[in-house]
């Protein structure tokens, strides 16, 4: 397996070895101790999976408190994955990395507990999974505005398809730090 470490600490992309011939492939999503060994210690509690046509963004979602990281990948289709720094106290706060995930390149991307999450969808449907460090909690979840300038994300979609949610959630910098996760080192 190979791990890319993006320019934010604890920001991951796996590319799980694949195993292939004519008749298809195989992959092993998650393995605890190979992934332990690769810097990923965490224990996952949930899985949930979602469905969404092209032009589709869904985010950009944290919970706090009880942040959830997420290992997500794509089983079909493709996806512009987004992270946002959103732990009050760390030097990367408000920073943004991006992973292209798809059922071609198999990538993981490892979102840590106390940042923002979204996605645009770029094909015509995908189907994305979701591996969560803590329990969905809809009285703890949160959201960013998913154009956010003083985020700078290039979202592929000028504009796409939101919840009416998403498109309602505030600035980061309109949310009152009390509110955030905190960063621990």
């Amino acid at each position: 397996m190979n791990v890319i470490e993006s320019h934010i600490k604890g920001v991951l992309i796996f590319e799980p070895k694949v195993f292939g011939d004519g008749r298809g492939f195989f992959m092993e999503t998650w393995s605890r101790g190979r992934y332990k060994n690769a810097g990923l210690d965490v224990e996952f509690v949930q899985d949930n999976v979602s469905s969404s046509s092209q032009g589709v963004l869904r985010g950009l979602h944290y919970q706090n408190p009880q942040p959830q990281g997420k290992l997500v990948q794509v089983l079909q289709g493709e996806v512009l994955d987004v992270a946002v720094d959103i732990r009050v106290g760390s030097p990367t706060f408000g920073k943004v990395a991006t992973c292209l995930l798809s059922d071609e390149n198999r990538r993981q991307f490892y979102v840590p507990a106390g940042f923002a999450h979204g996605f645009c969808v770029l094909s015509e449907t995908a189907l994305f999974l979701y591996k969560c460090t803590a329990f969905y909690n809809a009285e703890t979840e949160g959201g960013l505005l998913w154009n956010d300038p003083d985020l700078g994300i290039d979202w592929p979609a000028a504009e796409p398809n939101l919840s009416k949610k998403d498109a309602n959630a505030p600035r980061l910098k309109d949310i009152p730090k009390e509110n955030l996760p905190l960063y621990t080192v």
